[in-house]
């Protein structure tokens, strides 16, 4: 069976057109340890936010200005985004430095140089310790705003702006653990090119009723383009959380799959090796993993042995090891270049 899919000109697009046409239908979902920061987000509700956050950056810089993301994953994040996407603002994703030393900050001041963002996006909890970055950036600090202060009538004063297809939606920075971040430039073209192709590779043109779970972080194109604008693209819904979520008890990510069906997740190889070793036997009762269709893995090497593991440890919960799906991809390509089963 296919769904009625209309291509979207822009991202922008595709979430408009999902508020207007089923407006009350769960986009996200935020899982988290403590319960304020779960959070469950509506098309209607993300485009609304993301309409008060673009009205409050058209106000402070212009079309194709530079604006920052600093914040840990969440639905501030998102909407921030999509704000900028909104406004017709290019979004830098980064994450805030672990601490004030200067070693944790280098990445996002080398990003800070190069991309001359006028503006740094962040909430108010992470305010005050982001203040620092003005002396350390010194002529070139760009002003902070915070997301979640803002008020929500700032979204009757938002303008749509007129996207093409080769303006620039975001910047993609590398990781810079070999060198100096560089910054890769995706168009709204780009954008829409490879969010369709990775529809067509993971059959969800075929499967209307599929769930992403992802834990992936947001700052990084698997993450972003794969985890979160995917459903957004494709009108499915997602389950999201962060990688500490993760990483801390990686029985969560799983837990995600079969509560809230999941179809389609993956990660790199070692997240299917930190399954395998600490997941207990005692646990596997009560997963169902009979939906999970799509496993993909990618963004490093993909050691078979890894997957056989894994196949075999939870083949009691219903996986099928055909679902594994190996990819490729890089951000000089948007993201997703090639995979198969």
């Amino acid at each position: 069976m296919t769904d009625a899919f209309e291509l979207p000109l822009s991202l922008v697009q595709a979430l408009a057109q999902r508020a207007a046409q089923t407006p009350d239908r769960i986009a996200l979902r935020f899982l988290a340890d403590a319960p304020g920061e779960q959070a469950v987000l509506s098309y209607r509700e993300l485009d609304r936010r993301a309409r008060t956050i673009a009205a409050a950056l058209q106000a402070q810089a212009g079309f194709a200005d530079r604006a920052v993301l600093l914040f840990p994953s969440g639905p501030d994040y998102v909407a921030a985004f999509f704000g900028c996407l909104y406004a017709g603002v290019i979004a830098v994703p980064a994450y805030p430095p672990e601490s004030s030393r200067r070693h944790h900050q280098e990445r996002l001041l080398s990003i800070i140089d190069d991309a001359e963002p006028r503006l740094l996006l962040t909430v108010a909890a992470l305010h005050d310790s982001l203040q620092g970055l003005e002396a350390l950036a010194g002529d070139n600090a760009p002003a902070l705003l915070a997301v979640d202060t803002l008020d929500p009538s700032l979204a009757e004063a938002w303008r749509e702006p007129t996207l093409a297809g080769d303006d620039i939606a975001f910047l993609q920075y590398t990781s810079g653990s070999t060198a100096l971040p560089k910054g890769v430039q995706v168009s709204h073209g780009n954008l829409v090119a490879n969010e369709q192709l990775i529809r067509h590779g993971f059959g969800i043109d075929l499967n209307p009723d599929d769930v992403i779970v992802s834990w992936l972080p947001l700052y990084h194109d698997m993450g972003l383009i794969g985890g979160l604008l995917q459903p957004i693209f494709s009108g499915v819904p997602c389950v999201l959380m962060s990688p500490g979520y993760f990483l801390a008890r990686p029985l969560r990510w799983l837990q995600a799959i079969s509560e809230y069906g999941g179809t389609i997740s993956g990660g790199p190889d070692f997240a299917y090796r930190l399954c395998s070793e600490r997941v207990s036997e005692a646990a596997l009762a009560g997963l169902d993993l009979s939906r999970w269709r799509v496993a993909y893995s990618g963004s490093e090497p993909i050691r078979q042995d890894s997957l056989d593991t894994f196949a075999e440890k939870f083949a009691a919960c219903g996986f099928q090891p055909s679902s594994f799906f190996a990819s490729y991809g890089l951000a000089e390509a948007t993201l997703f270049v090639s995979g198969r089963r």
